[in-house]
């Protein structure tokens, strides 16, 4: 028998202390297994080519190579490492470009090994690993973005849209779902929520991330909040 899958994970982070306790902390977590630490973006970049690992946490703040242009190269060379942002910052010139940089999880310095490993676990399994503090800000700003107005829902529930026609030739029903991609949900919370079957929403999310030219669900996350796209309400 095989055991549990383990997932392989890279560090950056600029201060020695802080990069030496992070690997401490995801020793001591169950399925993770750290293969390297690197010092600046440069670094991490090398290190994920030699090892080629599952999971990058990323320092945003760097000597060399800052962690956004590392985020957008690594995501462009090895698409099979995702990235999760882990930063004392999460103001909005930190978190939106390195969402758009194609990092799938962002998190805070201040976050426990649970949330760390939570958030390690969504982004491998296609989900975005966004601390609820992040999730908030970005709720906040969408919702700010635009005034959404109530539209007719399939499924006889009313959903939220913005007042303005789609972009990019988005049905609203494409814009709903890139709404609640951007709330943090899942493909089978989506089709729970929506009241259609999973095969259904993917085809959803292909068609919108064709249409919008994003490669994955935080450039997503990136784009609902710059059109100011809001999902559905509970």
């Amino acid at each position: 028998m095989t055991g549990p899958a383990v997932t392989r994970v890279l560090v950056a982070d600029d201060q020695t202390v802080v990069r030496e306790g992070i690997v401490m902390l995801l020793g001591l977590l169950p399925g993770i297994e750290v293969v390297g630490a690197a010092a600046d973006g440069e670094e991490a970049v090398a290190l994920v080519a030699r090892h080629r690992p599952d999971v990058v946490l990323m320092d945003l703040r760097m000597p060399r190579c800052d962690g956004v242009e590392a985020t957008r190269r690594i995501r462009a060379g090895y698409p099979g490492t995702e990235v999760v942002v882990l930063t004392t910052y999460a103001d909005d010139e930190s978190l939106f470009p390195a969402l758009r940089a194609g990092a799938r999880g962002y998190l805070t310095k201040d976050a426990g090994g649970e949330e760390i490993a939570r958030a390690i676990a969504d982004v491998r399994s296609g989900a975005a690993g966004l601390s609820p503090q992040v999730q908030l800000r970005l709720l906040e700003r969408l919702s700010g973005a635009a005034g959404p107005v109530p539209v007719a829902a399939s499924s006889g529930e009313p959903s939220v849209l913005p007042a303005a026609e789609p972009p990019d030739g988005l049905t609203a029903r494409e814009a709903e779902v890139l709404g609640l991609i951007a709330e943090g949900l899942s493909n089978t919370e989506i089709a729970r929520r929506l009241y259609v079957s999973q095969a259904t929403v993917k085809t959803h999310i292909n068609n919108l991330f064709a249409k919008t030219g994003v490669r994955d669900r935080a450039q997503a996350v990136a784009y609902a909040f710059r059109h100011g796209i809001t999902g559905s309400p509970q």
